[in-house]
């Protein structure tokens, strides 16, 4: 559940953060301390309106060069990294549609959002949120209880079916604005998908490009293997200063269609196709159509 976006009018969202006075403030507290809230997943969780990969292609295409070095340090994330002045106009969120800025969702600018089946987005989140240093491990709930929390929607980025059906509509509403990827796609033809991916961007490869390998060489730059061993992901931290520090080797686990096989029991990946299928169906959008 990742998405992309071209930076346009970022100095604004920048001002809008800045220009939040003191009862403006006040205001969103009281909104906040309203809300639904659960306390799970070593934090707090509130309820409002109900990947790695992607950045490192985007990346390499706009910059037309090996990626060589970790790919969040290239696209940062607008909810905790400073995006004042990045080296390249791409920034990343985690947030649905109708929770981004205005100064992004209204800007005009083009968005990238990459989902997955939701049986290993609940695998790889389980395992990715443990590593944080902030988690106490004997309080971390387990593979169960996380499981539980997951089909309720009580994760941090929100319901995860919710947020792809935004994500959706948003791409079927504005197709050239908002461009759909999924993940399992992008792993059976990975040139096919980036060759689009350029396209939208307006950073096409051109013929000559083409034939000298580019793209293949990105994408052999920007594979799992690639990405993994560098120096940076091995030895590295994100956030090393701040609360939510974790080794960038985290965000590296296996990458792999079907790895829930690993560990979800056939009644619980049978609920979780249940849950999709009931929400999703209506949408036109089948995820059972891109195994």
């Amino acid at each position: 559940m990742d998405s992309v976006y071209e930076k346009r009018k970022i100095e604004e969202y920048e001002e809008e953060k800045k220009s939040l006075h003191s009862d403006d403030v006040k205001k969103y507290t009281d909104i906040i301390s309203t809300l639904p809230k659960r306390n799970c997943w070593e934090t707090t969780i509130y309820q409002y309106k109900g990947t790695t990969w992607l950045k490192a292609l985007a990346s390499a295409i706009v910059t037309r060069s090996d990626l060589s070095t970790f790919p969040h340090d290239c696209v940062p994330f607008i909810e905790v990294d400073e995006i004042s002045s990045p080296r390249i106009p791409l920034v990343a969120s985690h947030s649905s549609y109708s929770s981004l800025p205005p100064s992004i969702a209204g800007s005009g600018c083009k968005i990238v959002y990459i989902c997955r089946d939701p049986k290993d987005v609940f695998v790889s989140f389980w395992y990715f949120l443990k590593k944080f240093t902030y988690v106490n491990p004997e309080n971390y709930p387990s593979l169960e209880q996380g499981f539980e929390l997951f089909c309720q929607g009580v994760i941090s980025a929100g319901p995860f079916w919710e947020h792809v059906l935004e994500y959706w509509k948003a791409s079927l509403e504005f197709p050239d604005r908002v461009l759909f990827l999924v993940y399992e796609d992008m792993k059976k033809d990975t040139v096919s998908v980036v060759k689009k991916l350029a396209e939208f961007m307006r950073y096409p490869f051109s013929m000559e490009e083409e034939r000298q390998g580019l793209v293949q060489k990105i994408v052999k730059s920007c594979s799992f293997e690639a990405l993994s061993n560098l120096d940076v992901t091995k030895n590295g931290e994100q956030w090393s200063n701040s609360e939510f520090a974790i080794p960038k080797s985290s965000f590296f686990r296996k990458a792999e269609v079907g790895d829930w096989k690993n560990h979800l029991t056939p009644e619980m990946a049978d609920r979780l196709d249940q849950i999709t299928q009931e929400k999703l169906s209506a949408s036109g959008f089948n995820f059972f159509a891109h195994k």
